[in-house]
């Protein structure tokens, strides 16, 4: 919210803000914690594809290997679902079962757009008919659709799958998910998957909680756009007197946890290569504290998202792994010392990541 009280607020700086957020990601520097508990701790990984929560968490964490990941999903202490924004994330096997109950509204109102697609079916109906047959055994959704449109041939196809999804916290199984394996996208209830039912979901004010310890500081609609919900400023407002209370450039109110860090702006930050579908990227409406506004929407092109190169704490380039190299794409030129300090971080994410392979690690042009 942006009002002319809002100016007497104390102001955090675009600098001021990057820092904050990046201490909150653990970008700063790595962090001596589990996979588990940093995936509790980012309230769950973006996930559509398979290698960016093992990027995003080789990133943040000091010893990391692929395996701390993928042993506890293994063990589905850890798993893949559906929830903020309708994109898939890994959470935790606590936040399965609650935070899909959290955004299941958000959900219910996806399933308007289908409408026409669903007449005549009995939502409900579907919803129990679905979870019998994925609880029965594991399955496709087009095996979960075939059977379903069984049921309902007059129905679309699609829209019975985006009821399905909607309706249902559905896993995606194992192994699809584990680093270093391949499988289909087969699906399961939460509750079956997990042994254990669903939680009644957080109450609004820890979700706002948890957020800001991950992302903060940060707007009523930032938290909206994280979430891919609405109405949350009742919330914000119950919190008030727990919560600071600053403003951005803007004079957009930003709301924040007292004892959260919040770092000179000055302090360095390392580069960091992160994964395509970053939440670092995705959780905030003014995403300037991240993003330059010479650079907005460079990191995406029609529904493709880029691996993104951080620089100062800030989004300077892009990177791919080209055959066999690491091919860094910085938007300009950059100083010597940050190229050195690039392409050592480089080593360090590729020693991490593919210790079996060899790679030069060069630089390129950015694509346009």
């Amino acid at each position: 919210m942006t009002t002319k009280a809002a100016t007497t607020l104390p102001l955090l700086g675009v600098r001021a803000l990057n820092r904050a957020t990046l201490a909150r990601q653990l970008l700063l520097r790595r962090a001596a914690m589990s996979a588990e508990a940093a995936v509790a701790h980012l309230v769950g990984l973006q996930a559509q594809n398979v290698k960016p929560p093992y990027y995003a968490l080789a990133a943040r964490l000091d010893g990391f290997t692929p395996e701390d990941l993928s042993a506890p999903m293994a063990d589905r202490r850890v798993a893949r679902l559906v929830t903020m924004r309708s994109t898939i994330h890994t959470h935790t096997a606590d936040d399965c079962l609650t935070l899909r109950p959290l955004v299941q509204a958000a959900r219910e109102r996806e399933l308007r757009a289908f409408r026409k697609g669903l007449t005549g079916v009995d939502l409900d109906r579907l919803a129990a008919l679905a979870r019998e047959l994925v609880e029965a055994e594991p399955r496709t959704m087009g095996q979960l659709r075939e059977a379903l449109l069984a049921e309902w041939p007059e129905a679309d196809p699609q829209a019975l799958s985006v009821a399905a999804r909607c309706r249902l916290p559905l896993v995606q199984v194992t192994p699809r998910g584990l680093w270093g394996r391949s499988g289909q996208v087969t699906l399961t209830t939460a509750e079956h998957w997990l042994g254990r039912p669903a939680r009644p979901a957080p109450a609004p004010e820890d979700a706002v909680l948890r957020y800001l310890a991950a992302f903060g500081p940060a707007s009523v609609k930032d938290m909206q756009t994280w979430a891919g919900l609405t109405r949350l400023r009742d919330a914000f407002e119950r919190l008030r007197p727990r919560l600071v209370v600053f403003r951005d450039p803007n004079g957009t109110e930003l709301f924040d946890l007292p004892d959260a860090p919040r770092p000179d702006p000055d302090t360095p930050a390392p580069p960091r290569f992160l994964p395509e579908f970053d939440n670092l990227l995705l959780s905030h409406a003014d995403r300037t504290r991240l993003v330059p506004p010479e650079h907005k929407g460079r990191t995406w092109r029609k529904n493709q998202a880029y691996r993104v190169l951080l620089v100062d704490g800030f989004v300077a380039g892009l990177w791919k792994l080209a055959d066999d190299a690491l091919v860094v794409e910085p938007f300009g030129r950059l100083p010597r010392k940050q190229r050195d300090e690039i392409v050592a971080e480089g080593a360090r994410m590729l020693a991490t990541m593919h210790a079996e392979a060899a790679y030069d690690i060069r630089f390129g042009t950015v694509r346009d």
